[in-house]
């Protein structure tokens, strides 16, 4: 990739934003507009086709997403205005300025009926509004050929309120926490996922179509937080429970283990186990 080109970040002050902040210094020949609510508002067709029409964009990646996914039972309107129709309108405003829309999809679009990792093709069966949403957008996108990329139990170590520093902080106040065991799926780094995507936009021309994108290898939550635990050198007793004892208004997939073997072939994009990559994390004194 030789020209210039422009590349607008959806949500650009969440977790997988502000990653790709961080490494967009990395690419001199790469013009990047970091967008987030309070700039620019994708929920407005108007305001979308205003923006696309003055900074000709070249790539949209759309991190931007409703993801409290207990709050969505309730509140449905907003999670399928900013999960579904904010795509629809992305998507007509890059068919009308030849942009490249790379929309960030989840792993509750699935059931978690599966015993085996979740293929593109595996029929989808979400639970809750939150997947039925994130569902709806990716198929607005991928009506219209652009890219649509499923992750899951995304976390950053710098940014954003997630799981990780979740633990950390309860690690440290409390002396014993029960942790859920019955679901199951793959802890994965927003930075990873970050240059992922960079590496499909800067080494392939023409990209379109459904890909999932993790960390490696399989945990359940009370894995992933004995693991945290151990990295932080915190002495927390971990109980693990069923998920009957923990009841949210949002029914979560119990497994959602996806495999990533079209994305590693389409794109040669090399895949990093979870647990190695939560180690540098801590190596590298993020937290």
């Amino acid at each position: 990739m030789n020209k210039i080109i422009k590349i607008l970040v959806t949500g650009s002050k969440g977790q997988l934003g502000s990653e790709l902040k961080d490494i967009a210094l990395h690419y001199s020949n790469i013009n990047f507009i970091f967008a987030d609510r309070s700039t620019l508002d994708i929920s407005s067709e108007k305001d979308l086709n205003n923006f696309f029409e003055k900074e000709e964009i070249n790539y949209c990646i759309n991190t931007a997403a409703y993801t409290a996914v207990d709050k969505a039972e309730t509140d449905k309107a907003s999670a399928f205005l900013i999960n579904a129709t904010a795509v629809e309108n992305l998507v007509k405003a890059c068919r009308l300025n030849e942009t490249k829309l790379i929309q960030i999809s989840t792993d509750f679009v699935f059931d978690g009926k599966n015993t085996l990792p979740y293929k593109e093709t595996d029929i989808t069966n979400p639970l809750s509004v939150y997947g039925e949403s994130k569902l709806r957008g990716e198929e607005f996108a991928l009506n219209e050929m652009h890219t649509v990329i499923r992750t899951s139990w995304l976390y950053s170590c710098s940014y954003g309120n997630n799981f990780l520093k979740t633990m950390v902080r309860l690690g440290t106040e409390r002396d014993e926490l029960n942790i859920i065991n019955d679901q199951r799926g793959t802890p994965t780094n927003a930075k990873d996922l970050a240059v992922a995507i960079m590496n499909i936009i800067v080494n392939n021309v023409n990209i379109s179509g459904l890909y999932h994108f993790s960390n490696t290898g399989e945990a359940s939550w009370f894995d992933f937080a004995k693991e945290i635990f151990h990295l932080a050198g915190i002495s927390c007793i971990t109980n693990p429970i069923p998920t009957t004892e923990y009841p949210t208004p949002a029914e979560r997939p119990k497994y959602s283990v996806m495999d990533k073997t079209k994305i590693v072939q389409d794109f040669s994009i090399e895949l990093i186990d979870w647990k190695e990559s939560l180690k540098k994390c801590f190596k590298n004194n993020l937290l």
